[in-house]
């Protein structure tokens, strides 16, 4: 019997929510201070939120907050508690910190230079909130929901999702605005992608050496709720027998994984590796 699992120290939840109110408040000032002042829009609810701020009126804090919460409730069971609540958490941020910046003047009215740069710093603010195990936008959850039961991938859906949203931005806003809020989207991705390190697929594989195997599996299984296989192997220095652990799971959990890992062992390697895709087994349901 493994010994008992610690849970995630104060200084570290502090630490993390300190990082998402950062990520927050830097896709706060991406929005007020480059993308709403040129109506440029991102994809997912975001997106949908500028659009109906845009047609009505309505507190784009309060749309964003109200269209990402049926989501939350939703991916409660598969995602897990803790994402959740960092998610809520970061949503509701931006929601209080975005109308704050109201009457902050635009820092540029020229539209490219927002686009690129509005979109860079709303990528790596919300890749900043990702990184901490949180996210501000509920159409990635939503993806997972789905491709449980439809034969699409995470990333087919939310593409197939974005394409309707910005085809309703060129009706509602124009095509021009329509085709700068693509290119904001491209970039955003990307910052994304690199400030999550590897972000860009739904599945990721982890490869896990470490000496205390036995607790570090049972954490894993135990917390984050997937199934791993140990596999056996040969230090190429020693020589030493070890048993390396092995586990597929998605790109919101590899946050949840490295601090799981982490507090059962300091000293453990882990590698974050692409996976194009993974079937069988009980690996759609046992998102947490």
């Amino acid at each position: 019997m493994g010994k008992q699992h610690k849970k995630e120290s104060i200084p570290s939840i502090i630490r993390r929510y300190i990082m998402m109110l950062i990520g927050a408040t830097l896709a706060a000032v991406a929005l007020e201070l480059f993308l709403v002042p040129n109506t440029i829009i991102d994809g997912g609810v975001i997106g949908i939120s500028l659009i109906t701020n845009n047609l009505t009126g309505f507190n784009f804090g309060i749309l964003i907050l109200i269209i990402n919460l049926p989501f939350l409730i939703a991916g409660y069971k598969y995602i897990g508690k803790s994402f959740v609540i960092a998610s809520l958490f970061s949503i509701i941020a931006l929601a209080l910190i975005e109308p704050t910046l109201h009457h902050v003047p635009a820092l540029t009215e020229e539209p490219l230079l927002a686009t690129v740069f509005g979109g860079l710093i709303l990528g790596i603010g919300v890749g900043i909130v990702i990184r901490n195990g949180g996210a501000l936008d509920g159409t990635e959850i939503l993806g997972i929901l789905l491709a449980r039961r439809l034969p699409f991938s995470v990333g087919e859906f939310v593409m197939f999702f974005n394409i309707f949203i910005f085809a309703w931005a060129g009706f509602v806003l124009g095509w021009e605005q329509a085709m700068f809020s693509i290119i904001t989207y491209f970039i955003a991705s990307k910052a994304i992608d690199f400030v999550g390190q590897g972000l860009t697929g739904d599945t990721k594989a982890a490869v896990i050496v470490t000496n205390e195997y036995v607790d570090v599996g049972e954490a894993i299984q135990e917390r984050l709720g997937r199934m791993i296989t140990n596999l056996y192997g040969k230090g190429g220095y020693k020589e030493e027998d070890k048993e390396v652990i092995f586990v597929v799971l998605t790109r919101l959990e590899i946050a949840k994984l490295k601090s799981i890992v982490y507090e059962t062992d300091p000293k453990a390697f882990i590698t974050i590796i692409d996976a194009q895709e993974a079937h069988g087994g009980k690996f759609k349901s046992a998102i947490h």
